[in-house]
């Protein structure tokens, strides 16, 4: 079988009603095959499966793992004997004909290790979705945008990002990645738990001369924020730290100091307008970040020195030149055409 789609469920038995059905009516049985892991959930999702799904494939993990170790956990046990892992979140509604443009591009082009669709919301479909737009990208200091969307300014389709491109990241939200090239180059970083841990995975890809591509020929509706919303204390902290993180694993020595130096003021900055919108909790979370982060910096200075070494793409072509926060604030630069 050519790919396994993996759909990674917690607590989420009325996603898994509302869009697993989707995923199976529009997905042909000769192209994936659809698992569903459970991450330790304490609802009634593993009996809404067996019930209501009774011909999908489960593998239920003990515990909550989070993201980015859950899906590891649940890609071991899916094993090596698929070309592809796809990992779509279980808020994502796909349409006829969603995946075989992806596949053929992929087959097509062996120099690419991870590709995704093109991503719609589902509660605006003419829009595109926050988490991953028409493909990711990051700016000189760390801050990831999409084709579509910067910032909280997300564009409407209208066909401008229709071309097949080269991207930074792809969203982990319908993540299409050759399973062989997932382990070789480590997997997801579990110690991430859950949020830009994908934006990592694919530095890694990239630094070491994989391409990374949007196809937009496959488009999927996602629904975002089923676990956290995008306001919450805990996904602030977990963005902080873990943005810290993957510069730290990744970023080259040269511009290491003046890239953590300017961070820390535009982090501060941040945490002020967190207080002045009276978000007092999502203050105090940019700065639990932030120790978190130095408490954790030395457990990942092997893989910092281990990413530099097998580095050979720098710089990294689809990475800004320069400050996002400068284009969109001050030179009023809303759209990626813009930039």
């Amino acid at each position: 079988m050519k790919t396994a789609i993996v759909i990674l469920n917690w607590n989420g038995s009325s996603m898994l009603r509302r869009f697993l059905p989707s995923v199976l009516n529009h997905t042909p049985a000769e192209l994936a095959t659809v698992i569903v892991a459970d991450n330790g959930s304490t609802d009634d999702s593993l009996s809404v499966l067996a019930a209501e799904f009774p011909a999908v494939e489960v593998i239920a993990l003990d515990q909550n793992y989070g993201f980015a170790e859950g899906y590891n956990q649940a890609l071991k046990r899916v094993g090596e004997c698929y070309d592809y892992y796809l990992l779509l979140n279980s808020d994502v509604e796909t349409p006829e004909g969603w995946l075989q443009p992806m596949l053929d591009y992929m087959d097509a082009h062996a120099e690419v290790a991870a590709c995704q669709p093109k991503l719609r919301a589902e509660h605006t479909p003419t829009h595109f979705e926050y988490a991953g737009a028409a493909g990711g990208y990051m700016d000189a200091l760390g801050y990831p945008f999409c084709r579509g969307r910067i910032f909280d300014s997300v564009e409407e389709d209208r066909g401008q990002y229709d071309t097949v491109a080269d991207v930074f990241w792809a969203t982990g939200a319908a993540l299409l990645i050759r399973a062989k090239v997932f382990w070789k180059v480590g997997g997801l970083d579990g110690r991430f738990f859950a949020h830009q841990e994908e934006i990592d995975l694919c530095w890694r890809l990239r630094s070491r001369g994989y391409r990374i591509v949007c196809q937009p020929a496959s488009v999927v509706y996602h629904l975002g924020g089923g676990t956290l919303p995008k306001e919450n204390p805990r996904k602030t902290f977990l963005n902080f730290r873990n943005n810290l993180l993957l510069l730290y694993k990744n970023l080259p020595a040269r511009r290491m100091r003046r890239v953590m130096f300017l961070r820390f003021w535009l982090d501060a900055l941040a945490s002020v307008v967190f207080l002045m919108k009276g978000e007092a909790r999502s203050f105090l979370s940019v700065w639990q970040g932030r120790r978190a982060y130095h408490r954790m910096k030395a457990v990942f200075a092997d893989d910092r020195a281990m990413n530099l070494a097998a580095t050979v793409v720098d710089p990294i072509p689809e990475m800004l030149d320069g400050s996002l926060l400068i284009a969109y604030y001050l030179r009023r630069k809303k759209t990626f055409q813009q930039l």
